[in-house]
C-alpha cells in the first residue's frame, strides 16, 4: 500500500509540470501584422500597443528595434525586460499579449464582411486585396508581402476613393525608426496604396 501511495503522489506532483510544458509548447508564435500589447508593471508610462512591422520587428522605447516574428509573447516580454534593466532600477516585470492578424476572407465567401483595397507598385504581392474591417495600412502591407528593395519608403501614398483628392502620404521609413503609430490609418473600401519606385538618390 505504501508503494502505491508513493506512486499516486508522484503522479499528482508531475501533473502541473506536464500541463505547464504543454502550454509552453502550444504558446502562440508572433507574426508580421499582429498587434502586441506591452505592459510594464514598474512604469505604466511605457505601456503601449504596437503593430509588428512587415520586417517582423517592433520598436520599443530604450530597447530599439526588436525582432519578434516567430517568437512567443513570453520570450518577447523577457527581451524587453532585459533591455529595460539598464534604464530602471531593476529588471521590470513585462507582460506581452499578442492579437493575431486574421487572414483575409475572400469576397466570394462573406462579401459584406470584407474591405476591398488595391496595392500598386513596389510591394511583394501587389494587386486587389480583400481585408477584414479594421485592417490598418501596415497590416495590409504585411499581407501584400511587404516592400521590395526598390520601394520609395518615404513617399508611399494612400489614396482614399470615397473622398476625391484626399491623399495620405505615409513615411514608412520613419515608422521603421520608431515614429508614432498615428501614421497607421485604418483602411476603408476602395482605398488604393501606391508604393512608388525610389529615385536614384533616395
Amino acid at each position: 500500500m505504501t508503494i502505491l501511495l508513493r506512486f499516486i503522489l508522484a503522479a499528482l506532483l508531475a501533473l502541473p509540470l506536464a500541463f505547464t510544458n504543454g502550454a509552453m509548447a502550444q504558446e502562440y508564435r508572433i507574426q508580421s501584422g499582429d498587434r502586441l500589447s506591452v505592459e510594464v508593471l514598474e512604469d505604466p508610462s511605457l505601456n503601449r500597443t504596437l503593430v509588428v512591422l512587415p520586417s517582423g520587428t517592433i520598436d520599443f522605447p530604450y530597447a530599439g528595434s526588436i525582432r519578434v516574428a516567430g517568437q512567443t509573447p513570453t520570450t518577447v516580454g523577457s527581451q524587453i525586460s532585459q533591455s529595460l534593466a539598464g534604464v530602471l532600477a531593476a529588471p521590470p516585470t513585462v507582460f506581452v499579449t499578442a492579437t493575431p492578424l486574421i487572414e483575409p476572407v475572400l469576397p466570394t465567401e462573406v462579401e459584406e464582411d470584407v474591405v476591398n483595397i488595391y496595392i500598386m507598385g513596389e510591394a511583394g504581392a501587389p494587386g486587389p486585396k480583400a481585408v477584414l474591417p479594421g485592417t490598418t495600412f501596415l497590416q495590409a502591407l504585411s499581407q501584400a508581402g511587404g516592400l521590395t528593395p526598390f520601394a520609395a519608403t518615404k513617399r508611399i501614398q494612400l489614396r482614399r476613393a470615397g473622398t476625391p483628392g484626399q491623399v495620405i502620404t505615409v513615411n514608412y521609413a520613419a515608422i521603421m525608426r520608431g515614429a508614432g503609430m498615428n501614421l497607421d490609418p485604418v483602411l476603408v473600401e476602395g482605398d488604393v496604396i501606391i508604393i512608388p519606385e525610389r529615385g536614384l538618390f533616395e
